[in-house]
């Protein structure tokens, strides 16, 4: 009697996939369409059906001062720490996947461990660290939470890369003289660019986007995130406020999107 095995994957189940993925993009996505439909909605009404549709609340935006300044706040907090995080990211990413040493495996928990703590948890430490130091809170602060953070993402990206980086190429350019330093800047970086910029991406994003960090350790300059949730309570900023945060969706998305893609070049 023979046996057929057909496809890894293909066959029946009982579980109805169907219903459970449409509910899984309902409660993913319904909500950010409401949200989309709500900002066009004239005086900030937040029920059906929808009033006049209108363009004002984008219109305001730019003329609250201290929104845009929030906004400011978080793109040089983003800049920043995402620079810093892809520095160090990539440098321990050579570090392991290129050399042998003890405790290796001890840094690598280390590296990937903002990714198990809670942000809550997180920002209450720094806060207590900053504290004991006598470093007063500023975008500073939130900018090096931000990096801790955002450095398991740059690692996990750039690891990914690198691990298809023939080493022969690195024993190549040294055999005709290059040091390992020239080695990296010459050949094994420039393979690499575009998973650096996939995670320099990424690491914005996640910067822009963050809260709980923010929160503990923004001091008298807040960032978008935090001014965003401290006016929640003023009804009358709600239209202004929808419609920020559809503007800091789409491009939060915009930046995945293109992270994604340069992340698949030359892989």
């Amino acid at each position: 009697m023979s046996s057929r095995i057909g496809p890894a994957g293909i066959g029946r189940s009982r579980v109805p996939l169907g219903t459970y993925y449409a509910a899984l993009i309902g409660l993913l996505y319904v909500p950010l369409v409401i949200l989309l439909l709500f900002s066009f909605t004239r005086g900030g009404g937040l029920s059906f059906p929808l009033g006049p549709l209108s363009l004002d609340s984008y219109a305001s935006v730019l003329s609250s001062d201290a929104l845009v300044a929030s906004a400011r706040n978080s793109v040089i907090v983003g800049l920043g720490s995402s620079t810093a995080a892809t520095v160090l990211g990539t440098m321990v990413a050579i570090l392991l996947l290129r050399y042998q040493f003890r405790g290796q495996r001890l840094l690598i928990a280390l590296a990937i461990l903002p990714l198990i703590v809670p942000f809550v948890v997180l920002g209450v430490a720094l806060l207590v660290l900053f504290r004991a130091v006598g470093v007063p809170l500023s975008l500073w602060t939130v900018g090096a939470g931000h990096a801790v953070v955002a450095i398991p993402f740059v690692l996990l990206i750039v690891a990914a890369r690198l691990n298809g980086v023939d080493p022969r190429l690195e024993e190549a350019a040294m055999d005709l003289g290059a040091t390992y330093p020239v080695t990296l800047v010459r050949v094994v970086l420039p393979i690499i660019a575009p998973a650096l910029v996939s995670a320099w991406l990424t690491a914005f994003t996640v910067s822009f986007d963050e809260f709980a960090l923010a929160l503990f350790l923004a001091g008298p300059s807040p960032t978008f995130p935090v001014y965003l949730y401290s006016q929640l309570r003023f009804a009358s900023r709600f239209p202004i406020l929808i419609a920020m945060a559809v503007l800091l969706m789409i491009g939060t998305l915009a930046l995945v999107l293109v992270a994604e893609r340069i992340r698949r070049l030359r892989t």
